[in-house]
């Protein structure tokens, strides 16, 4: 699919274009804008949307403004936001659903300096203008970039696939490569410990149905070691049987729906207070720099024992190591981070990830396994040199990254995350910024799409997105201004 083509100009300085919605039977549109009324340095511009195909339930358009003095400064009718030149503008709730041939309008107030002229192409949906309805095809997908995919196409028209670790990619038993394209679904890790329920809002198939909405390939769902195993610290309510039926009833609804789940131990046992200490609590209440040798590889047996047999599921041993912090440098901090046992600085006995692979294969359980690195999984420099070992040759890397981290540029990435994905599939199991943008996440993600690595967006809930990046303004998939990056760049790359 194309992204960006060429419309055709009117004399009125207007744009008419066929546009094909994300997924649909038949698709096309006409987008035509125009400059209504124009001040020195300001302008209203009105925008009017047809749908020529199947019926639409929600749209985003998209455009990018040609001069780099030209912004949108107020909008109605629907969600409007802006990062460089892109803008994008997200329906409302009662101008969503667009049937065969109705018609919405779209309008905004805008500034210019020196010139304002008219864009020249739009997306609906993600995907561009192409001249007219058509019926989508086998057609060779596009990168952003507009050049075609070497990517094999997975469409989820069933049950999400088996996989499997081949050299660098993520492959189906068929051989086609999947790279993991969604969302962190939070809640899992800390309702239960806070004596909150299970989870952080609706977990059902409405809620799942909004995530395809978004073309959401992939759900990492965090969990908390103590709620699994049913300790005397969690409510008997949200806790043990009850809390792993919830886990697992989820996880094979999303594997039902085609989507991909990851399951991860966010929160665990043991005191830590010392170098960036999350809290000085030893109950699974905060981020510990490492799992703990008494609680985790009970943990890790009963979650791979539930979901051995079922390699649609990815298990993620461990949510941010921070082992560096406690011990005082690199070399130590890695070596805890493989090896556990007694890591300086840290007051509890450390479960190394060489022995939770360990104890995952030892259940039978045949599933990928992630590991993410130091510094909060921001830091791979040595995760190739301390690579576990696994009979299975099935382990994959991640990485967490936001506006915020040390490393949190291209030169950063080049030299860390870039021999990573050479070696094994790379995915960037959170990423976000803290400033309710996207405009970080946007240049982080074309870096991704570049190196072919997989990306998930933190985090799919209702949360105010000035206090942390949260997707969704609602559980009905409306996005924040952070999330319709997100959004508008699954539509674009998730099969």
């Amino acid at each position: 699919m194309a992204l960006l083509a060429a419309g055709s100009l009117t004399a009125a300085g207007t744009l008419v274009a066929a546009l094909p919605p994300a997924s649909a039977a038949s698709v096309g549109c006409t987008v035509t804008y125009k400059i209504a009324s124009q001040w020195t340095g300001g302008f209203q511009g009105d925008v009017a949307i047809k749908n020529l195909g199947d019926p639409l339930s929600s749209w985003t358009l998209g455009f990018d403004f040609p001069d780099s003095g030209q912004k949108v400064t107020q909008g109605w009718s629907a969600t409007w936001s802006q990062s460089g030149a892109h803008v994008t503008a997200a329906s409302m709730s009662w101008n969503g659903p667009l049937a065969t041939n109705a018609s919405t309008g779209i309008g905004f107030t805008g500034s210019y300096t020196g010139s304002n002229p008219v864009p020249t192409a739009f997306t609906l949906n993600g995907v561009a203008c192409t001249g007219g309805v058509t019926t989508p095809s086998t057609s060779p997908s596009t990168s952003p970039s507009g050049s075609p995919s070497t990517s094999p196409t997975v469409t989820p028209t069933g049950p999400a696939p088996a996989l499997k670790v081949s050299g660098n990619k993520f492959v189906t038993t068929s051989g086609a490569e999947r790279r993991l394209y969604g969302v962190n679904r939070s809640g899992g890790e800390f309702a239960c410990i806070q004596g909150n329920g299970i989870w952080d809002g609706p977990m059902d198939q409405s809620s799942i149905d909004a995530m395809r909405g978004w073309k959401i390939r992939t759900v990492r769902v965090p969990l908390n070691e103590e709620c699994w195993l049913g300790t005397a610290n969690v409510p008997a309510a949200y806790g043990g049987a009850n809390y792993q039926t919830a886990v697992k009833n989820y996880v094979n609804l999303l594997v039902q729906n085609g989507i991909t789940p990851i399951v991860e131990m966010h929160w665990n046992y043991g005191l830590y207070t010392g170098t960036s200490s999350g809290c000085s609590d030893v109950k699974a209440t905060c981020q510990k720099p490492m799992p703990d040798a008494q609680y985790a590889p009970s943990f890790w047996t009963g979650v791979a024992t539930a979901f051995k047999g079922n390699d649609a599921v990815i298990l993620d041993l461990f949510n941010e190591p921070y082992p560096e912090r406690a011990t005082g440098d690199a070399t130590s901090g890695w070596k805890c981070w493989r090896d556990g046992g007694t890591c300086n600085g840290i007051g509890y006995q450390v479960a190394g990830f060489q022995g939770l692979v360990n104890t995952v294969r030892a259940t039978g359980a045949t599933n990928v396994i992630m590991i993410g690195g130091l510094a909060y999984s921001n830091d791979l420099s040595q995760w190739l040199t301390y690579k576990p070992t696994d009979p299975l040759n099935n382990l994959a890397a991640f990485s967490h990254i936001y506006n915020f981290n040390t490393c949190a540029n291209t030169t950063c990435w080049n030299s860390q995350l870039a021999p990573v994905a050479a070696q094994v599939p790379l995915t960037l199991s959170e990423i976000g910024e803290n400033d309710c943008a996207h405009g970080f996440i946007d240049g982080l993600m074309d870096w991704a799409d570049t190196n072919k690595v997989g990306y998930l967006g933190w985090t799919w809930n209702t949360w105010d997105c000035s206090s942390g990046p949260s997707l969704i303004s609602n559980h009905n998939g409306t996005a924040t201004n952070f999330g319709q990056g997100i959004k508008d760049r699954l539509a674009r790359v998730s099969n």
